[in-house]
Parts: structure tokens; C-alpha cells; sequence
């Protein structure tokens, strides 16, 4: 089912996919006249945190995980990221090096639009230009809801939470009453909920029995959102 009206999903969920859309074609043109187009491989690295910003990314096809590593190399996600959603360009914008890495979840078409390319059509685009400021803003409500997130709530209403979110990333020709498949491996569902592994294998066994999930090998598939709302919590 749609979770419109029941859950605000857009308070959990970049909107970077509009930044490009229906933008002035001598605009797009601009910013894509030296792009190139690579696939990559299920969790093979776009972009490691520290390395110098050549470029942003633009997911002409499938998904991609933000995320930081600890000094012990663990992994926190931050964010899974849809096709039609850019990466990268944060660094590029504040003259930094990447702050985060980023990797495929799935096999994946990546575009790269390089620096110069992209700086070019900052300065000539009105429209990108405040596409962008407010992309920038969207996100930063999203990144401080998932600290509140974090700091608030249960491991089970945050995997709770990050479920719903998925789910919305991974409908694929949607209709109401359609169960929705997440094909996402449990220790990036770990990192992303913030918890051990083991954690999210027992709470997944718990909605299972429950009726409100269904798993087949790495896939989860979402029966019941309903009461995944109910046990996020959300206020």
C-alpha cells in the first residue's frame, strides 16, 4: 500500500532526483557535454571519504550506499541513494574532499560529470543553482531527523523506520495492495539501522512471525506497513 497520509516520508528521503529533472536542455547540456558512463558492480566503490572531488555522479540506474567508516573499519550508512539522485557534488560546493564514501548496493550505471563541467553550470544556471540551495536544505532536515533518530529510539523502531524508508526506494512499477521487495543484504541493513547484525537477523525472525514482513535469502518483502509505522514510532 501507499504510505501517503500515514507516514511522512518525505522528512526521511533526500529529494536530490529533482535537482536534474525537467531542467532547460541548454543547462542539461551543459552540465552533461563531457560525461561518461560506467557500470559498476554490486559493491564496488564510487568514491572513498578523503579523496580529492573530481567529479559528481548521477545514478542513471540502481542504488548506492553514502556512508562513513570508523577507526576500527566499521560501517555507518547514512544514506541509500536512488536512480536519478547525484552524488559527490557536496564536496564540490564546499571545496572539500569527500566527507563520505559511497558504493553500489546493486549493479549500477553511474555517470560522472567532471568538476569543471559541473562548476560551469553553477555559474550559467539560475535554475540549478537554486535547485541545488534547496536540495541542501531538504537534506539537512533529513540528516537531523536520522540523529534524533538515533538518539530516541529502539533498535526495533529504527529498524522499523529504515524499512518504510526502503521500501519506498525499492518499489518498482508500484500499485496499491502491491508488496514491495527489498533486495538489501542484512549487515548493510545492520549499518544502516545502527545495530549488530545479529540484531536485525532476530528482529526480522520477530516481523516475520508477526505477519508484517516476509524473507527469501536477502530479500525482505514488506507485507504490512502499517503496523511498521505503528512500531516506529514516528511523532
Amino acid at each position: 500500500m501507499s504510505i501517503k497520509g500515514i507516514f511522512p516520508i518525505d522528512k526521511w528521503d533526500f529529494e536530490s532526483e529533482s535537482i536534474l529533472a525537467d531542467l532547460p536542455s541548454g543547462d542539461l547540456e551543459l552540465l552533461m557535454i563531457r560525461k561518461s558512463e560506467h557500470v559498476y558492480k554490486k559493491g564496488e566503490v564510487i568514491f572513498r571519504e578523503g579523496a580529492y572531488p573530481a567529479g559528481i555522479y548521477y545514478i542513471a540506474n540502481g542504488k548506492a550506499k553514502k556512508y562513513k567508516v570508523d577507526g576500527e573499519g566499521r560501517e555507518q550508512i547514512i544514506y541509500v541513494a536512488n536512480t536519478g539522485e547525484l552524488l559527490g557534488y557536496h564536496a564540490i560546493l564546499s571545496g572539500d574532499n569527500y566527507p563520505d564514501s559511497a558504493a553500489v548496493l546493486e549493479e549500477s550505471i553511474i555517470t560522472f560529470i567532471p568538476r569543471e563541467d559541473f562548476l560551469e553550470a553553477i555559474r550559467q544556471s539560475d535554475v540549478l543553482n537554486r535547485r541545488l540551495l534547496r536540495t541542501l536544505s531538504h537534506e539537512f532536515a533529513v540528516l537531523a531527523n536520522s540523529l534524533t533518530m538515533f538518539a530516541q529510539k529502539s533498535v526495533r523502531e529504527r529498524l522499523a523506520l529504515q524499512l518504510i524508508v526502503i521500501r519506498e526506494k525499492y518499489k518498482v512499477d508500484f500499485k496499491p495492495g502491491m508488496p514491495v521487495e527489498i533486495n538489501m543484504g542484512r549487515d548493510d541493513l545492520a549499518s544502516l539501522v545502527g545495530t549488530a547484525r545479529e540484531n536485525v537477523v532476530r528482529m526480522l525472525s520477530e516481523f516475520r512471525e508477526e505477519g508484517i514482513v516476509e524473507t527469501r535469502g536477502r530479500k525482505i518483502i514488506v507485507l504490512d506497513v502499517k503496523k511498521l509505522v505503528k512500531i516506529a514510532n514516528y511523532r
